[in-house]
């Protein structure tokens, strides 16, 4: 069914706008398939070759076309038919086809394809309508619509008396391509300066990678010496990594190994876009420390849990927040006219 509804070129429109486009189609099809001569009159065609090509020419018109149509069994009469009844678009097409030709300027299209294109497609339309439109009509249409600005370039063109629009187009076309290459070196920095030289920046983030390394290796442990897999698991900057020893040896711990690492990717764990946010905040965390200092030294650089101080400065801190410090008054306008005091009341150490 896909191959019965597959068709070579747009059908025949119910309105029959493409009539003329469609018959050129038709023959060129026909033609092909070698049954050219049963759309001819009083042709000597066999049946089979008629159905052939009347089933073709079914397929390529207007749904609402093929149902007035069914009846029609010979290719020729259907086209004559088609032909008695859209073969009017000559007198329709050719006032819209002047109006566009007399409108046409080069100066209001912005690349030079789009103008070729619109000039080509206003050509065939009144050659189609039986108006002649030679290779000079087209040159002097280009030339007498250039803009203003550009009246030096147009008389240059001219001198070079093309014969045919394509060399006119083909010198448009190189033309345009150095303008914008121009155009984009002018803009590529300002007058008199140098050119920026070129900069790449790298940044390895590893703040967010949690990642697993696993390898066979020799490892060294708290307790003594092992063979076997070495797990290092990695939480942040400051953290270099803990690698767990399991296999054949004396003991197990930490250990440090050598072997083949491979790190397994964490799925779960978003990637960090701004390679200093994690260093921020832990400068932060450990300057300003939320406005608290560490319990044990007294540092404000720190927190208690991650506390590197000598056990013996602390201590000496510890006892220091034990003592008490003798309190001291001080008070203003004191009229007390009874009371006595001398020196000794200051100062107890000194001798009098």
């Amino acid at each position: 069914m896909a191959n019965i509804a597959k068709i070579e070129f747009p059908a025949l429109n119910i309105t029959g706008e493409n009539y003329m486009p469609w018959t050129a189609h038709v023959k060129r099809h026909l033609k092909s398939m070698g049954v050219l001569e049963t759309i001819t009159e009083w042709n000597e065609c066999s049946d089979q070759e008629k159905a052939k090509a009347d089933v073709f020419l079914h397929k390529h018109i207007d749904k609402m076309l093929q149902f007035e149509y069914s009846n029609f069994e010979d290719p020729y009469v259907l086209l004559e038919d088609l032909k008695s009844r859209f073969d009017n678009q000559r007198e329709v097409l050719l006032p819209t086809a002047r109006d566009e030709w007399n409108n046409l300027r080069f100066q209001d299209f912005k690349k030079v394809n789009e103008y070729t294109s619109a000039l080509y497609r206003i050509c065939s339309t009144l050659r189609f309508c039986g108006q002649t439109v030679t290779e000079e009509d087209m040159l002097e249409k280009t030339f007498s619509t250039f803009h203003a600005s550009n009246i030096n370039l147009q008389q240059q063109y001219r001198l070079q008396k093309f014969q045919r629009y394509s060399d006119l187009n083909s010198f448009l076309l190189v033309a345009e391509k150095n303008n914008e290459l121009l155009m984009k070196n002018h803009q590529a920095r300002p007058t008199g300066s140098l050119a920026i030289p070129e900069a790449n920046a790298i940044i390895n983030d590893d703040t967010k990678d949690y990642g697993r390394k696993w390898g066979r290796g020799h490892g060294r442990d708290h307790f003594g010496k092992g063979n076997g897999r070495n797990y290092s698991f990695k939480r942040n900057n400051n953290f270099r990594g803990n690698s767990h020893s399991r296999g054949r040896g004396r003991g197990r711990g930490r250990s440090r190994g050598r072997g083949r690492n491979q790190r397994t990717p964490n799925y779960h764990t978003p990637q960090n876009t701004n390679p200093n946010q994690y260093n921020k905040r832990n400068e932060a965390g450990r300057s300003e420390n939320n406005g608290t200092s560490c319990f044990r030294c007294g540092s404000a650089n720190h927190w208690s849990k991650a506390c590197r101080t000598p056990s013996h400065l602390c201590e000496l801190y510890q006892a220091s927040l034990k003592r008490k410090e003798k309190e001291m008054n001080h008070v203003d306008n004191f009229n007390d006219i009874n009371v006595e005091m001398n020196v000794a009341d200051f100062n107890n150490n000194m001798e009098l």
